[in-house]
């Protein structure tokens, strides 16, 4: 059984480059994504009692093959994507790609993205009016995919990158509670790319915080929250990015980070991804183990038979951030953080 009341530890001392923490928030959520799908909607403690020894795999199951990652990287790649090709953010184009791929019967897709995308309302309207009639909207989903579009405006600054959040976000989230906690995940992958500690980052970032949603957020971003007080399934926007915080703060690498964020249980595949993003963005590529980048695959619907792997993930990432990737030819497989190509 998962245990709680962990206790902040010390992580362990790292200092990649920006390149390295690049990648390894982008590669880092896909891997915390496929990693945590087969375990989606298990009890706390699954991972652990699959994985004894401690040494987890790409296991697969639940109908997801090893290493497959979910509609949480398929998303973040559409985002990726749709920035590059139209030069920054283009919300009818973007909201177009999500509606493509949602047309192509992806294997899992959010109730309340499903819900936005299939809805045959235009972009601008469609989240807002879902929001109007259900009176709710602050599922995980606009953090899920979120890793590829903090790379992206990371350079930007604070201020610019957590209005690019809450913008993509509200695409198809009608809640403000999700666009804040997109924006607050945006900005601690920026303090991580740019070298600093994103966990010391949290009370700054909380003061950007629309006053109305600050206090719950301060809540499960405090030092000492944890899982175990969540008052919300994790599919919930609040306790995932909070227990991705939990992860961070109580273990010392990224592969205990993304074992303590599965072994939370719930919706297992979007809380790693988002640990994954933050944790890979601290730790770096390098960091990830090879056993999880090996047979890490993407498929993207409704957009032919395309396929990404791991060094198309790393490729898309240094783009992201406004570098050409390594000429250095490389195996998709290979390890190390300049292989990018």
């Amino acid at each position: 059984m998962t245990s709680w009341n962990r206790r902040e530890r010390p992580r362990r001392p790292v200092a990649p480059d920006r390149p390295d923490r690049v990648a390894g928030a982008v590669v880092g959520s896909a891997v915390g994504d496929a990693l945590g799908a087969p375990f989606e909607f298990g009890p706390a403690g699954a991972y652990a009692a699959r994985f004894p020894d401690g040494v987890g795999t790409m296991c697969g199951g639940g109908g997801w093959e090893p290493g497959e990652a979910t509609d949480d990287t398929q998303m973040a790649v559409l985002v990726a994507e749709s920035l590059l090709e139209r030069g920054g953010f283009d919300p009818a184009d973007l909201f177009d790609r999500f509606r493509r791929w949602a047309d192509a019967g992806p294997k899992d897709i959010g109730l309340q993205t499903e819900a936005v995308l299939m809805s045959g309302d235009p972009w601008d309207l469609a989240a807002a009016l879902h929001f109007q009639a259900e009176g709710r909207a602050a599922g995980n989903g606009s953090l899920m995919r979120a890793a590829t579009s903090a790379v992206y405006f990371a350079r930007a600054g604070r201020t610019a990158t957590m209005d690019a959040a809450r913008r993509i976000a509200a695409l198809t989230h009608g809640d403000r509670a999700a666009w804040e906690g997109t924006a607050v995940l945006h900005e601690l992958v920026r303090v991580a790319l740019n070298g600093d500690d994103p966990l010391t980052a949290v009370p700054d970032t909380l003061d950007r915080v629309h006053g109305d949603h600050r206090e719950r957020w301060a809540t499960v971003l405090a030092p000492g929250w944890h899982p175990g007080a969540a008052t919300e399934f994790n599919g919930a926007v609040w306790p995932c990015l909070g227990t991705a915080l939990w992860a961070l703060r109580t273990t010392r690498t990224f592969e205990e980070a993304l074992s303590a964020a599965v072994d939370v249980g719930g919706d297992t595949n979007t809380v790693a991804a988002v640990t994954g993003a933050l944790a890979g963005a601290v730790y770096g590529y390098a960091a990830i183990p090879a056993r999880w980048t090996g047979p890490l695959h993407v498929p993207l619907p409704g957009f032919g038979n395309r396929v990404l792997r791991t060094a198309h993930l790393g490729a898309l990432a240094q783009r992201l951030d406004g570098r050409s990737p390594s000429k250095r030819s490389a195996s998709p497989d290979a390890h190390t953080p300049q292989n990018y190509t």
